[in-house]
């Protein structure tokens, strides 16, 4: 792969560059999210022994029952521990779960007040969203839109606004930068690319690792996932955006969701919640299908938040 050129580099996050160039993961850093999330990765380098079904930690079991899911992972983003694990390490299709490592590279590299027009290039990606050509949005509204709905003309227009090849390229960086190893990006909406490559992989603990980083620096950005109703407007026209997520927005202490579903992937999603107040827990399973994503992540929380009571 083409490495980024150095100007590219520089504009990635401080945060992520400063891993990147120190590879430092120590206990000290345990306060960090992300960072918490990469020591645990990098400490099962070393030879840990491979996780269970049931993980236990601190007397804390989740035993969830049955999934559809071929991999899943419950994470404690606070404290940095894995409650729960399938096939964590696995490495599979990650589909529009994509769009979260996208929207954290553009906005890496453009404030959210940019201006973005719409072209015909946007909107050549499968789908339809409602988008036109010459329509000018916000770079904030678009990412929300792209999250939201899982739009992939709204990614597409917002990645093409700083370069396409550039961004996947940041995407891929900021994923090294991150420890993790096994993700890939080919384009910024998860699409397959053809009926054998998918456009993006990667591992439940790699997804749960950047799902963390992003509920850290965008916050507001993933919350409006999980709102029951979001209005956006952007060409002159506001629209209403159907969070993808729905299934599970009863969920209480909901924080944020991301869907994903391609051929090659199935069912794919992601979410977090508190388990308590102040105490993010990220819940991520791959390779389920349509509808059992969401019966997944359900029986998860619910199974993480009986262990608490129990515990």
């Amino acid at each position: 792969m083409k490495l980024p050129n150095l100007s590219i580099l520089n504009k990635i996050d401080a945060s992520h560059a400063k891993v990147a160039a120190e590879g430092l993961f120590t206990f000290l850093s345990l306060s960090s999210l992300i960072l918490a999330g990469v020591y645990f990765y990098n400490v099962e380098g070393q030879n840990m022994r491979p996780l269970t079904a049931s993980v236990v930690i601190s007397k804390f079991v989740i035993e969830p029952g049955n999934l559809e899911a071929k991999a899943a992972i419950v994470y404690d983003a606070k404290d940095g521990k894995i409650l729960y694990a399938k096939n964590a390490d696995q490495s599979l299709a990650l589909a529009s779960l994509t769009k979260l490592m996208s929207a954290e590279a553009i906005l890496s590299v453009q404030a959210d007040t940019a201006r973005v027009t719409i072209t015909s290039a946007d909107l050549a990606p499968e789908g339809d969203s409602g988008l036109m050509v010459g329509e000018v949005w916000s770079l904030k509204n678009l990412l929300t839109f792209g999250l939201v709905s899982s739009s992939n003309d709204a990614m597409a227009a917002a990645a093409a606004s700083t370069g396409t090849s550039s961004i996947v390229e940041i995407m891929n960086s900021t994923a090294e930068a991150l420890g993790l190893s096994r993700m890939r990006f080919a384009n910024p909406t998860g699409l397959d690319i053809s009926s054998s490559t998918a456009g993006a992989y990667g591992s439940a603990r790699e997804m749960a690792i950047l799902v963390s980083d992003f509920l850290r620096h965008y916050p507001d950005l993933f919350s409006s996932t999980v709102s029951v109703s979001t209005k956006i407007t952007g060409g002159g026209k506001e629209i209403d955006a159907s969070p993808t997520a729905e299934p599970i927005l009863d969920i209480p202490g909901l924080i944020g969701a991301k869907t994903g579903y391609t051929d090659l992937a199935g069912g794919n999603l992601v979410a977090a919640f508190d388990l308590e107040v102040g105490h993010p827990i990220v819940v991520v399973v791959l390779g389920s299908s349509r509808e059992g994503r969401f019966s997944d992540v359900r029986a998860l929380i619910d199974a993480s938040r009986a262990a608490l009571s129990k515990n």
